[in-house]
């Protein structure tokens, strides 16, 4: 099964249904969205291009972002999209590390990617060389695929090292479309996907989903994430369903009440990439109503590990709300989900240890990287190196990163435990704990703080409201106060950097 055949499929039941939209204005009807990639298929297959070769996408939030996308797949090609936010060298390494016969890319993209020197063929999808594309002769059918033919390859953000190209196929992206509908949200063709974050990650890989149902796919002309702009759209629209890193939530709903909006057309915010915080959720769902749901999920099983509903989200009368609200949820219909030790053996309900899954949504393995793919896989098993702990009702409950967690004394201290009480402290906007070497202790903890305004750290206010709230060997040793904090392209926090900075304090 060929996933890109959803498109053929719905441009065959809905073809004038409007499609693709820069801002409001709709540039293609789901007829010519198919005939579009059609064209493209046609190109590449004369190209010589076709089942398993690999096609570079290096572009903004655009339209052309998910013609070039069904059109490698109607070829039978595989895609590899690449975050427009890198560096043009790094953009370049995935390129020629996943072979891509040709890329795809736009404007500013193109001239990053020849100021370095790329290898692989260009076609800037911005210029007049994409017309004769877009118009080429068309191939009658979607070409068949297999079920564990790659169908995306996915790098990661290399926040350790190089990154490594995760081998999505076609059985997992259909696998995680289904595990949506069962276990995130309903999609139907008056609703509209809206691509605030980039297409190479989480909002990308739901534009099936919305393909398969017939919903409108919105690029916002900022091309990246306004909360504004994602306001005005919502309420033009209507029923907007939207993928944001936890810290988008947090700047939305900063924007809302600073402005006075109210989400008005927002119908679903699915969130993940990130921790959340229990105070930012909360006050989100305060301000904007039920619209949040949660998935967690890696690029090695993408989107697809599990789901935290949008009742669970929003309810305050359960007498576990607080729990589960602070857990990413049960597992998703597709997988199995069990907490282990480092040998992958289960551990009993409540106990910490790794998040481990296996099922039809997680990868075969890393491209071309047999060893990091032993690292992972342990007998069908996906070691997340996320660490968490499960309830009695399947909540599982994720405390932090291993590598990420500081022993101090012996003890293990989950970072994230530290971060969830700074925030609840009035002064605080943004932190992240890290460990720093100590020559007695093995690790000391510290908190970079954001405060909310420039120059308010009291160090002994937040000492005093984290020993009102924590054991005290948990409780920073020292807090620096710190303008931002450092992020990679997807939001997340890079710790990396953090204790980099602490070698020279």
């Amino acid at each position: 099964m060929n996933i890109g055949c959803w498109l053929e499929r719905r441009a065959a039941q809905s073809p004038e249904k409007p499609a693709l939209f820069e801002g409001v204005e709709c540039v293609y009807d789901y007829a010519a969205f198919d005939c579009a990639a059609r064209s493209i298929a046609g190109w590449l297959m004369e190209q010589g291009i076709g089942p398993g070769d690999r096609i570079a996408m290096f572009m903004e939030n655009i339209p052309a972002y998910l013609l070039v996308q069904y059109g490698a797949w109607y070829a039978g090609a595989v895609v590899v999209p690449i975050n427009a936010k890198l560096h043009g060298r790094e953009a370049a390494w995935i390129i020629e590390n996943s072979g891509a016969a040709v890329v795809f890319a736009n404007g500013a993209k193109g001239a990053d990617l020849q100021k370095v020197g790329m290898q692989a063929a260009l076609i800037d999808v911005e210029s007049k060389a994409f017309a004769p594309i877009l118009a080429f002769a068309q191939p009658l059918l979607c070409a068949l695929r297999q079920p564990d033919d790659l169908a995306w390859l996915f790098y990661t953000s290399g926040t350790t090292g190089q990154p490594k190209g995760v081998m999505i196929t076609h059985r997992m992206l259909i696998s995680m479309s289904l595990s949506y509908f069962a276990d995130v949200d309903r999609v139907t063709e008056k609703d509209s996907a809206l691509y605030a974050a980039p297409l190479s990650h989480g909002a990308g890989i739901y534009n099936m989903i919305h393909v398969l149902k017939g919903a409108a796919h919105i690029f916002p002309p900022s091309r990246g994430f306004e909360p504004v702009e994602i306001f005005d759209l919502a309420e033009q629209f209507g029923s907007i369903h939207m993928f944001a890193a936890p810290t988008m939530v947090k700047r939305m709903t900063q924007s809302a009440k600073a402005t006075g909006r109210t989400g008005k057309g927002l119908r679903s915010v699915i969130y993940a990439g990130g921790p959340m915080y229990l105070a930012d959720i909360i006050e989100a769902v305060n301000h904007f109503g039920d619209i949040f749901i949660q998935i967690y999920g890696q690029g090695e099983c993408p989107m697809g590990i599990t789901a935290l509903s949008r009742e669970d989200v929003s309810d305050r009368s359960h007498v576990d709300w607080r729990a589960r609200l602070g857990s990413v949820g049960q597992a998703q219909s597709a997988v199995q989900v069990q907490i282990g030790n480092s040998a992958g053996q289960a551990l009993p309900l409540g106990t910490t240890g790794e998040i481990m899954v296996r099922g039809d949504t997680v990868m075969p393995g890393y491209w071309q990287n047999p060893d990091a793919s032993a690292r992972v896989l342990l007998d069908g098993w996906l070691m997340t190196g996320d660490m968490g702990f499960m309830d009695a009702a399947g909540y599982v409950n994720m405390v932090d990163r291993s590598k990420d967690m500081i022993i101090s004394g012996g003890s293990n201290i989950y970072p994230r435990e530290v971060e969830e009480v700074l925030l609840t402290h009035a002064s605080v906007s943004e932190v992240s704990v890290v460990g720093r070497p100590h020559p007695e202790w093995g690790e000391e903890v510290i908190a970079f703080i954001v405060p909310m305004l420039a120059g308010d750290m009291d160090i002994s206010a937040l000492d005093a409201h984290c020993l009102d709230h924590i054991a005290r060997f948990k409780r920073p040793k020292h807090y620096v106060e710190i303008d931002s904090l450092p992020k990679n392209n997807y939001g997340k926090v890079l710790k990396t950097s953090l204790r980099q900075q602490l070698v020279n304090l």
